[in-house]
């Protein structure tokens, strides 16, 4: 006798039976039982969730017969009358379940729909059923349109698909759409104790739960595996069988992880990554547990009331919330996730998993890893064009017989009050008071003076003397971040030097520009060029690039001069060039470009809003017009 599998064998056969779908199995059940019934419906969701089987169910109940065979349309199908029984067998002739992924043409949807003509045969309704629709070609959905909109009174339609959005939306404006859900790893769970039960299979409640979690909501993935565990363990299912067979990491492991981590502990990270390597677990698996575990310690962190008092592995993730900070929680999560994508790009999988973690540990924030915060003048070092701006910030101190200043750390110091100017300029002191600094406490980069406070000088109102507790005011140096890395560090004007000749060669070279007798190299070994001397026969060229100078290039040049009416021989040299006609034409860019910019910062709108809301313009956002 062969064997049936768990996932078959247990099918639903009526909705009292299925799991899980309660908001589906609740509509329709209300329609069937007030007879309110639609002509075509559309079930959606991923694999295992049911579809097949609510078409099934919903065939039944519309051509159940009753044991007495006087049964009409009903919720719950008897299961015994010859209209059930083969729907359940499949040799039902009123009932055709149709694969659109090896029958996806018009051929076969034409066919389809040539019985639609025809009354039922044995039932009450025919009912066609195409699985997968999404797979049908768009001729194909075409061909049955005006059969789904306005199907003969005894056809009902029902459609099944994982992929909605690959069906059209004049399909679906025809359905009632339902979407059948991923089921929580515990109603799986609960499902696989009563199936285990009803085949009086021994299993530990730790390997169900693995089980349930490595289904990923379907329920016929959670049978097959338990087909699969049952095979493996040979008639039981532990724990530690289900875990081998999955190839899942312990959460014993997991969770000694996330403690080494939350205590910087970088040796025992190594260590354990080896022990996992050295035990073959997978380290995708590991990371996908870590993720799991870590999305439960933040819902912990938030809501501590969420936990269950009586699992032990809650206990642990109680534990490990109150260990490790939000913010690291939500990194190291962040971190998993990415991770797992990166697996795949590190030499073998064991070494992205060490990097992957080791990763926490380097961006660890300093005081929690057991290094002193910086202090405000011990700035972090890095390339010099990644140096901020600095900028003077007004700090409130309280006065004291001497004027030493000492530098807080940025994130203790008040935030500046707007100001009109964009730029705010340093405190002007005398040489003797800007002396009593030493030099050494300034940071890197552009140093701005730190001043003492001096008694005898009034101080100007923009720094407003005496706070509200009579405390002096002095200057402090602050990093600030520059907005754009083109208003950091924007590029020289464009210059030349006007030569005799220059006047002369730029409107030669525009002239042949503007008709289009030079392009590519040619154009641009006459832009790039400084015409040195001429004669009435010959002209000497001078250009700083020797790519430029190339006999083609040269022929192409002097042929196009003579078209314009100057039969002269070129000679070109190499070397400095400062009048070319590219840079006179930058040069007459950048005029314009400075002019459109006066007018628009002279602009008495432009000068209210950067002085009332702290306005500014974007850099390289202007550009003039002519």
């Amino acid at each position: 006798m062969s064997y049936l599998v768990l996932a078959r064998k247990y099918r639903p056969k009526t909705f009292s039976e299925m799991v899980g779908q309660e908001h589906v199995v609740q509509a329709l059940t209300n329609a069937l039982t007030s007879q309110r019934l639609h002509h075509a419906y559309l079930f959606t969701g991923t694999r295992g969730v049911g579809k097949t089987t609510v078409s099934r169910i919903l065939a039944k109940s519309l051509n159940c017969q009753g044991q007495d065979g006087q049964g009409g349309i009903t919720a719950t199908p008897c299961g015994v009358c010859q209209a059930c029984t083969d729907i359940d067998s499949g040799r039902f002739v009123d009932y055709t379940e149709l694969d659109a992924a090896s029958n996806r043409g018009v051929d076969e949807v034409q066919s389809l729909l040539e019985q639609a003509v025809y009354k039922p045969v044995q039932g009450r309704f025919k009912v066609f059923m195409i699985d997968e629709v999404h797979m049908l070609t768009g001729h194909a959905f075409n061909a049955m349109l005006k059969t789904l909109e306005e199907p003969p009174e005894y056809l009902k339609f029902v459609l099944a698909t994982t992929d909605p959005q690959k069906v059209p939306v004049t399909v679906l404006s025809r359905c009632l759409q339902f979407n059948l859900r991923p089921m929580a790893p515990e109603t799986v769970q609960e499902h696989l104790v009563h199936v285990l039960q009803a085949e009086a299979i021994p299993a530990e409640v730790p390997a169900l739960r693995l089980l349930s979690r490595a289904a990923r909501g379907s329920m016929r993935d959670a049978l097959s595996l338990t087909d699969q565990a049952i095979a493996f363990g040979s008639g039981k299912l532990d724990e530690e069988g289900v875990r081998r067979m999955l190839g899942s990491a312990d959460r014993s492991h997991v969770f000694r992880l996330i403690d080494v981590l939350a205590r910087g502990d970088g040796k025992s990270v190594v260590e354990i990554s080896d022990e996992l390597r050295l035990n073959g677990i997978s380290a995708a698996s590991t990371l996908e547990e870590m993720a799991a575990v870590l999305q439960r310690m933040a819902v912990l962190q938030a809501v501590p009331s969420q936990g269950d008092a009586g699992d032990a592995e809650v206990a642990e993730m109680a534990r490990l919330a109150q260990l490790m900070p939000a913010d690291e929680t939500q990194l190291l999560y962040s971190m998993c996730l990415h991770g797992r994508a990166e697996l795949g790009l590190a030499p073998d999988e064991y070494a992205g998993l060490t990097m992957v973690l080791l990763r926490l540990l380097a961006f660890k924030p300093a005081d929690a890893a057991g290094v002193p915060a910086r202090s405000g003048g011990d700035q972090p070092r890095g390339a010099p064009g990644d140096q901020p701006e600095k900028k003077t910030l007004i700090e409130a101190r309280p006065a004291a017989p001497a004027p030493a200043v000492t530098a807080l750390p940025l994130a203790a110091q008040p935030r500046p009050a707007p100001v009109s100017s964009p730029v705010v300029a340093p405190l002007q002191m005398p040489a003797a008071a800007r002396t009593a600094v030493p030099a050494a406490s300034a940071p890197p980069g552009q140093v701005l003076p730190v001043v003492a406070p001096a008694a005898a000088r009034p101080v100007p109102r923009a720094a407003s003397a005496d706070g509200p507790n009579g405390h002096q005011v002095v200057g402090v140096p602050v990093r600030v971040q520059a907005e754009s890395p083109r208003e950091a560090a924007r590029p020289p004007a464009a210059s030349f030097v006007a030569t005799p000749e220059g006047d002369f060669w730029h409107a030669t070279v525009q002239q042949l520009v503007a008709a289009e007798a030079i392009t590519a190299l040619v154009r641009e070994l006459a832009l790039q060029s400084q015409l040195v001397g001429r004669d009435t026969g010959h002209w000497l060229l001078r250009v700083e690039r020797e790519s430029l100078n190339q006999p083609t290039s040269r022929e192409r040049l002097r042929n196009a001069l003579q078209a314009a009416g100057h039969e002269v021989e070129l000679g070109v040299e190499v070397g400095a060039v400062s009048d070319s006609p590219a840079r006179r034409n930058a040069a007459a860019a950048e005029k314009k470009l400075r002019a459109a910019e006066e007018i628009i910062l002279n602009d008495p709108f432009v000068q209210e809003m950067m002085r009332d809301f702290g306005a500014k313009i974007v850099p390289g956002s202007i550009k003039p017009t002519h």
